[in-house]
């Protein structure tokens, strides 16, 4: 009984039939996944090619005088729809006197030392917005001679899906910046010197 039960063991031990399809079945999930995640990867790189290549055309169009903020917009969209389909895009648009003035905080008497201008402090409305600004920086396109920072993030769902990771289906955002400095097409206007008092 128990010779014939070894010799069992061993003949079974010795035959190979479907080794090819089990191996097939262990190593397909992983290589299918490897395979997802390359296309996914290149894909992604790709597409944060030609939105940072558009965005900068985009930016230098806007510069010009005559530049129209919304055909250079459908530059980018133009663009980048083909690569990411069903994309959404957000442009935004900053504009400053100089390069020095990109992230600063328009002037008032800091107090209390808190860097933040509140409690009746005074400060001047550069922007002329009517109120403090951590950043002095105007929503728009500038004018003449103004530094504009142009940045679009694009939200898109991915088109390589990869297989067992759910959390890699969701949304993506890509986003690319372009600093230009408009053309001296015309009188640069400089900030404003309305005096103001910060209530909170």
């Amino acid at each position: 009984m128990m010779r014939s039960a070894k010799s069992i063991f061993r003949a079974l031990s010795r035959r190979e039939d479907g080794t090819a399809v089990m191996e097939f079945g262990l190593i397909a999930p992983v290589f299918v996944i490897l395979l997802m995640g390359i296309y996914d990867l290149s894909h992604m790189v790709y597409a944060r090619s030609v939105l940072a290549g558009a965005v900068e055309r985009a930016a230098r169009d806007s510069s010009l005088e005559g530049g129209d903020t919304d055909v250079a917009d459908q530059i980018v969209e133009d663009a980048i729809r083909p690569v990411l389909p069903g994309v959404d895009l957000d442009p935004q648009r900053l504009s400053y006197f100089d390069f020095a003035d990109i992230g600063r905080p328009e002037q008032f008497d800091d107090e209390n030392g808190n860097n933040v201008c509140d409690n009746g402090e005074a400060y001047v409305d550069e922007n002329r917005n009517g109120i403090w600004d951590a950043d002095i920086g105007v929503a728009n396109n500038g004018g003449a001679g103004d530094v504009v920072i142009y940045t679009v993030t694009a939200t898109y769902s991915p088109l390589f899906k990869i297989p067992f990771m759910p959390e890699m289906w969701n949304e993506r955002t890509l986003t690319a910046t372009a600093v230009k400095k408009n053309q001296p097409f015309a009188n640069q206007l400089g900030y404003a010197t309305t005096a103001g008092t910060c209530s909170s």
